[in-house]
C-alpha cells in the first residue's frame, strides 16, 4: 500500500523566498509569454541514441531503460502511470500542429554506446559535445534525439550553475546531456533525495529505486526529455527565464512533484510500503519513478502525476 508524506515548513519557505532570486510561482497562472514560437517539435517516431560517458553502473542503465520503455506501455500498470505523464508532453502537439491533433510519440532506443574511459576528457565543453553526438550516432542514421549521460568524474561546462541538464542542437541534431550529481552539485541536482544547498533545508526523500544519485539523474533526464521534445530547436514552447535560460515545459514548476509542494517541500508524494521510497508514477514491471511536474498547456495549470 502506498501512503503519502506532506511537510510544509512555512517559516523556512518564507526565508527561502526572501533569500532566493525570483522564480515563477506555479500556484498562479504564468505570464502569457509562455507560448509556442512556431518551430518544430519532436513527434511521431522518436529514435533515441544514448551515450553513457564514463563507467556508468548497471542500476542507472536499468532505471533509464525501464523509464523509456514505460513511456509508451502502460497496460496493466497501476495508476498513476508514466504514460499519463508522457501524455502531457504529447499534448503540446495539439497547439503546434495545423489540425490540432496530438498523435502518440513512440520512443525507442536505437543505439547505446558506453565510453568507460572518458576518451574526450573529464571537462566537457560545447566543442566536446559535438564529438560526443557524433560518437553516439556513428554508423547509424541520424537519431531523433541523442542523449548523453555523464559519469561522476565528469564536469560539464554548461551545468551546475542552476542547471542539471542541457539540451540544444548540433548540426541539426537535437541532443540532451544529463550530468551526474554524485560529486558535482549534489545539493543542486540531487534534491529531493539529497540535502539541498539552496533555499530552505526542506526534507529529503528515500529514492524509489534504492539509489539517490540514480533516481536524481532520472528526475533530471525526464525533465530534459520533456524540454527537448517540446522545444528541440529553441523555437518551440518556452518563455524567458533567469540568466537567459528559457523556462520550458518541465521548468515552469521546478521542484514540484505532487500536490502541496512548496519551496523545500516536494509535496504529497506516495511512499512504497516496503522500502519507503518516494514516487509519483508507476512504470512497467513494478518499477516506480519520481517524475517532475509538467506545465499542462491545454488547461494552463501545473500537472503532477498524482493528480491524474
Amino acid at each position: 500500500m502506498a501512503s503519502t508524506v506532506h511537510l510544509a515548513p512555512l517559516v523556512l519557505s518564507l526565508l527561502w523566498l526572501i533569500a532566493s532570486p525570483p522564480l515563477v510561482s506555479c500556484h498562479l497562472r504564468p505570464p502569457d509569454t509562455f507560448s509556442y514560437h512556431g518551430g518544430l517539435l519532436l513527434t511521431g517516431k522518436l529514435d533515441i541514441s544514448i551515450l553513457f560517458y564514463g563507467p556508468i553502473g548497471r542500476t542507472q542503465k536499468r532505471v533509464v531503460r525501464s523509464f523509456i520503455k514505460s513511456l509508451n506501455h502502460g497496460g496493466g500498470t497501476p495508476k498513476p502511470r508514466v504514460t499519463s505523464w508522457w501524455d502531457t508532453v504529447e499534448s503540446y502537439q495539439s497547439i503546434s500542429s495545423p489540425d490540432h491533433s496530438a498523435p502518440k510519440i513512440a520512443v525507442k532506443v536505437v543505439s547505446q554506446i558506453t565510453d568507460r574511459s572518458y576518451s574526450l576528457g573529464k571537462v566537457i565543453t560545447v566543442d566536446f559535445i559535438k564529438s560526443m553526438v557524433k560518437t553516439a550516432t556513428a554508423g547509424k542514421p541520424p537519431a531523433g534525439l541523442v542523449v548523453i549521460f555523464t559519469g561522476k568524474e565528469c564536469a560539464v561546462a554548461s551545468l551546475c550553475r542552476g542547471r542539471c541538464y542541457d539540451h540544444g542542437v548540433i548540426d541539426n541534431q537535437p541532443y540532451l546531456i544529463v550530468g551526474n550529481p554524485e560529486v558535482e552539485c549534489p545539493g543542486a541536482c540531487a534534491w529531493p533525495f539529497l540535502k539541498s544547498s539552496y533555499g530552505p533545508p526542506g526534507i529529503t526523500l528515500k529514492p524509489p529505486n534504492g539509489n539517490p544519485v540514480v533516481d536524481a539523474i532520472l528526475v533530471n533526464f525526464a525533465a530534459g526529455l520533456a524540454a527537448a521534445v517540446t522545444n528541440p530547436f529553441m523555437t518551440g514552447f518556452s518563455k524567458p527565464g533567469p540568466k537567459s535560460w528559457p523556462l520550458e515545459a518541465s521548468t515552469m514548476c521546478e521542484g514540484m512533484f505532487a500536490r502541496g509542494a512548496s519551496p523545500g517541500n516536494p509535496g504529497k508524494v506516495a511512499l512504497d510500503g516496503k522500502s519507503g521510497g518516494a514516487f509519483n508514477a508507476y512504470g512497467l514491471n513494478g518499477m516506480k519513478f519520481l517524475l517532475p511536474a509538467l506545465w499542462n498547456l491545454l488547461k494552463e495549470r501545473i500537472l503532477r502525476c498524482l493528480d491524474t
